[in-house]
């Protein structure tokens, strides 16, 4: 009986113990199937880019605007709206001001320092993809997103085959009227001018009033200080005649008809007291908010500089589409804000792809594009994102008729170049000719 009992007993005991080894076991498997779950409920919240407990990603956002009064708060609220919408995911301004930006960007990769998205403008592109700073946008955003946008927007952010920058928005040259100004000299600013002959006439009639306080009127302006921007105002009037400068291969082409027509346009404008001489845009701007400019060849949101000069300026401001000169079609360039990328790795360049697709949009655009900075959309999707601005209205159709301006790193110094060209024949009355003949061989110093 004893030896029973003590089998008996070690079988109770073994019987336990192989119960509480199983209820370990279930306890461990309970554990792990927790742990799992929580694992996956975790690696769902980061990739909607709330907050897991991790560190934030931070995107180190090159971005002029934050420091000028028009543009910081459309910024900051873009900052705050994306960080509420995605918690894991920070930005950090990196700000210079405008002329210094791009030098900031280059100097912070030259130490090993390199930001992850930079906003400014179309030119900026050749120095920062000639440095190796941006790369393709293909590297970041997905085809579908790409597709969204108008191949001749597109093509004009490209250099050779790749894109390099997706604009906000974007701001062809256009022909700004003032229709006070027009009816004083019996014109009509409803059925303005098509034509660079055209617009001769208008200003033969223009040229002989003067505004309400007894001074001259100019009657057309055109940019020709010695600022790149002239030189990008003289190209897109280039283009208007179906002149180039550069050829697709970025080797200078001038020896065409379009760029002479040009240049002799612009001749004539002047030896008949049409155009302020060495004037900048914001010259022009000035003038014409003054009432002492009746048409000008600027941007899109060249307004936005005549605005806060003049606040009653958009009751007699009217657009019209950039002239056609020549044989010329009326092309111009196509100016825009853009984003430019950094491929810093996948964790970065995921959150730089939120952050554009969240700023390029109808909600975030519409009303800075109708109000603030007069533009167009880049992108099919947000055709209808103009409200009715009467300022816009009339050169409706503008940034559909553009040329991909050939950028090459030397775009800068060849703009001032051709602002030399044009102060040559104007204020220094030189034959075109001879002028060109003289720019040939700067620029050809310049770009070799």
């Amino acid at each position: 009986m004893k030896g029973r009992k003590g089998i008996t007993l070690a079988l109770i005991c073994t019987m336990l113990s192989i119960a509480g080894c199983q209820s370990n076991i279930n306890e461990v498997n309970g554990v792990t199937e927790q742990a799992r779950t929580e694992t996956a409920v975790s690696e769902e919240k980061n990739l909607d880019g709330s907050d897991n407990g991790s560190e934030p990603i931070t995107i180190k956002f090159a971005n002029y605007a934050v420091l000028e009064e028009g543009n910081k708060e459309f910024w900051e609220n873009i900052k705050s709206g994306f960080e509420q919408e995605n918690p894991n995911i920070k930005i950090e301004w990196i700000s210079a001001p405008f002329g210094e930006m791009v030098q900031q960007v280059s100097n912070m990769a030259g130490g090993g320092e390199y930001v992850d998205l930079i906003f400014g403008e179309i030119d900026w592109m050749p120095n920062l993809v000639d440095s190796g700073i941006v790369c393709p946008i293909t590297d970041i955003m997905s085809q579908e997103y790409i597709d969204d946008f108008y191949s001749n927007v597109l093509e004009a952010h490209s250099i050779d085959g790749q894109i390099y920058a997706l604009p906000l928005y974007v701001g062809p040259y256009i022909l700004y009227i003032n229709k006070d100004l027009f009816e004083q000299a019996g014109l009509d600013a409803e059925n303005p001018p098509t034509t660079y002959d055209e617009m001769l006439i208008c200003a033969e009639k223009l040229s002989k009033i003067k505004d309400s306080e007894g001074n001259p009127i100019y009657a057309f302006g055109q940019a020709t200080a010695s600022v790149p921007v002239s030189g990008a105002s003289l190209t897109s009037m280039v283009f208007n005649f179906g002149g180039q400068v550069l050829d697709e291969n970025g080797k200078l082409s001038v020896d065409n008809d379009g760029f002479k027509e040009a240049f002799e346009m612009l001749k004539l404008l002047d030896e008949k007291g049409y155009n302020p001489q060495n004037a900048k845009l914001k010259d022009l701007r000035n003038l014409f908010a003054l009432g002492r400019l009746a048409m000008y060849y600027d941007q899109s949101w060249g307004f936005a500089g005549i605005k806060p000069i003049n606040p009653e300026a958009e009751s007699f401001t009217v657009t019209a589409k950039p002239l056609k000169g020549g044989n010329g079609m009326g092309q111009s360039i196509l100016q825009s804000h853009c984003l430019m990328l950094v491929n810093n790795g996948e964790e970065k360049s995921q959150a730089v792809e939120k952050l554009v697709e969240y700023i390029i949009t109808t909600e975030k655009l519409s009303y800075r594009m109708s109000n603030e900075t007069l533009a167009y959309p880049a992108k099919k999707s947000m055709e209808n994102a103009i409200d009715s601005s009467l300022i816009l209205k009339g050169a409706s159709g503008s940034e559909a008729n553009t040329k991909a301006q050939v950028f090459i790193p030397q775009n800068s110094d060849l703009n001032l170049e051709l602002c030399a060209l044009a102060q040559a024949v104007t204020v220094g009355n030189e034959d075109v000719d001879e002028a060109i003949e003289n720019f040939k061989k700067s620029a050809e110093m310049i770009i070799q």
